[in-house]
């Protein structure tokens, strides 16, 4: 297996670039035996039931352990021979359950086999060759790890696992300029590998510091895919696993797009309050909403645009909907007040504001405005009552 070397970043290489490719079909019979690595019981004559003149108990009693299903060993496996398809399942359940040396063996009987039997097929060599790099990958082997993926885009150039685990074995063994160029060949082919992406930021640090400026002149040249691979591997179908992992990245991608856009647009409404425009202000917390209905703070910012514009029944629903998310928020009490003020609303507008001071009595506005809130609900009831005719 050649010399252990030190692990690639992720503890060898993990995701997708270490795990192998899977048979194309799972269904099938019962093992039958043969094939499957596994040593031949030797059958003694009826004396091995008794030790000692007492009888043996039967190796088949009620609390014995089901059977262990291994029909996965017969599933298709591409144009490979049923006999060698089953030393491929077997290395994929084996890597699956973190065998590595045991799975590598068993690509190396198919290998191996591939070559006595005669059989062309480029693209199941290329995956038993790629299967192979990861069990190296995973055992720190980086050297061997990248023989196996040549020859695996030997078989099949562009072919994506493999040059992904070459590039993290090159990575490992600090041969930098190698691995960015692997990478930057897999953004062609796929731009939604994240691994790649993540492994071109780390090496152009590395580049930068060990060459300088001057790092992009250093580099061997990187291929140019194809169009008709990019195509190609657009139209592949995808397995299940594959499918999630893009739709939870599209999920990520598209929560990181909202919430640069947020921060954008509450930082513009920001700005323009502190210039007085508050319409325009208005509209970019709006927008902000769309994004995070349930932000308080745009609410209690969006009410001081409303109240300052004279929209006070707007101005009260969105301090209701703050005091919704936060019932004890002192500033939509205290901006709700200032909307009740406008609606001539004074009995409300001061219980708001004597809720903002028992939420913290040293909020001197509060004070202030209470002071004038009352004096306006004294007149109110004086004028109230110098109308009121006398019976």
């Amino acid at each position: 297996m050649g010399n252990a070397q030190e692990k690639p970043p992720g503890g060898g290489g993990g995701g997708a670039a270490a795990r192998p490719d899977q048979a194309t079909a799972r269904n099938g019979t019962r093992s039958r035996g043969g094939g499957g690595g596994g040593k031949p019981q030797t059958h003694k004559g009826s004396a091995e039931g008794v030790a000692n003149g007492t009888p043996k108990e039967s190796s088949r009693g009620k609390n014995d352990s089901p059977a262990v299903d291994t029909s996965y060993l017969d599933a298709p496996a591409g144009a490979l021979p049923p006999h060698l398809a089953r030393f491929k399942n077997e290395g994929n359940h084996l890597f699956k359950h973190g065998q590595f040396g045991d799975a590598l063996e068993k690509y190396t009987q198919a290998i191996d086999g591939c070559a006595e039997a005669g059989v062309d097929s480029p693209e199941d060599l290329c995956i038993l060759y790629s299967n192979r790099a990861a069990c190296y990958l995973k055992d720190g082997n980086s050297t061997d790890c990248i023989q196996d993926c040549i020859k695996a885009l030997e078989l099949q150039p562009f072919s994506l696992k493999p040059l992904l685990r070459r590039a993290m074995a090159y990575e490992s063994l600090e041969r930098y300029r190698m691995a960015y160029v692997d990478y930057k060949t897999i953004l062609q082919i796929d731009t939604g590998v994240q691994a790649a992406h993540d492994g071109v930021h780390r090496i152009t640090k590395m580049l930068i510091e060990d060459d300088g400026p001057e790092w992009r002149e250093k580099l061997p040249g990187i291929p140019t895919v194809p169009l008709s691979v990019q195509q190609r591997h657009r139209e592949k179908p995808i397995s299940i696993e594959q499918a999630q992992t893009r739709a939870a990245r599209a999920a990520q991608e598209e929560d990181r797009r909202k919430e640069a856009r947020f921060t954008l647009l509450k930082q513009e409404g920001n700005g323009l309050v502190k210039k007085g425009l508050f319409q325009e202000a208005l509209e970019k917390y709006s927008e902000c909403l769309t994004i995070k209905p349930d932000e308080c703070s745009l609410y209690t910012n969006r009410s001081i645009c409303l109240l300052k514009l004279n929209r006070f029944e707007e101005a009260k629903k969105d301090c209701d909907s703050a005091l919704q998310l936060e019932p004890a928020n002192k500033k939509a009490f205290y901006r709700r007040a200032l909307a009740f003020k406008g609606l001539q609303d004074y009995l409300s507008a001061s219980s708001d504001l004597q809720e903002v001071l028992q939420l913290d009595p040293k909020v001197r506005e509060a004070e202030q405005e209470l002071e004038v809130v009352t004096g306006l609900l004294r007149q109110s009831l004086m004028d109230n009552t110098a109308r009121t005719p006398a019976v």
